[in-house]
């Protein structure tokens, strides 16, 4: 299932910056965190690649209850 998404631009006089937002259906599914840093890599004219620039702390090991 695809996520439609518009490309927005904000224009100022000496520079420009462009947004792609995630829906939050597709951040939930790769579980993105506040703050995380990710990398775009340019492949072809047509696709680009995000890919995060350290994996995810794993949640620390729970102790077992005796």
């Amino acid at each position: 299932m695809g996520h439609p998404t518009k490309v927005q631009v904000i224009q100022r006089e000496a520079s420009e910056q462009w947004y792609v937002n995630f829906p939050a259906a597709v951040a939930h599914a790769f579980e993105f965190e506040k703050g995380e840093v990710v990398e775009w890599t340019v492949q072809d004219r047509h696709t680009l690649i995000l890919t995060r620039v350290q994996a995810a702390a794993a949640a620390p090991a729970r102790k077992k209850k005796r």
